[in-house]
């Protein structure tokens, strides 16, 4: 069992910084590989970005390519979501994922792959 809480979230401007963090609890979380996706009003959830069990690959949305990190703490047995020149379309509610199992360098894009989700937490970006 994995239990996921996110944090982080808020009302930022355009051009600004968030930093969402997920902390873990459950001894499954080195064995899977962790993912954040997001869900704006009256749209999908999406794919945001993803690391693997190994810590090292990671996977991003081309929308979000280039402005968002990844990044897992191991021995806190957290994910962090770096979110770097925010724009108003990357306003949504923003999940946290684990996919137990997963093999040690995947990156899963694929919200079927994940067997756990957090709560989410809202990222606002006002223009």
């Amino acid at each position: 069992q994995v239990q996921l809480v996110e944090s982080g979230g808020g009302l930022v401007q355009a051009g600004g910084s968030l930093r969402l963090s997920c902390a873990a609890s459950g001894r499954t979380f080195s064995s899977a590989a962790m993912g954040w996706f997001r869900q704006a009003p009256g749209k999908e959830r999406e794919f945001v970005a993803a690391v693997s069990r190994a810590g090292f690959n990671t996977a991003y949305a081309n929308s979000v390519k280039g402005r968002f990190t990844i990044s897992r703490d191991k021995a806190k047995n957290i994910v962090n979501l770096q979110m770097n020149s925010l724009k108003p379309e990357d306003t949504a509610v923003y999940y946290c994922a684990a996919d137990p199992g997963s093999s040690m360098f995947r990156s899963p894009d694929n919200s079927d792959e994940y067997d756990y989700w957090g709560q989410g937490t809202q990222v606002t970006v006002s223009s």
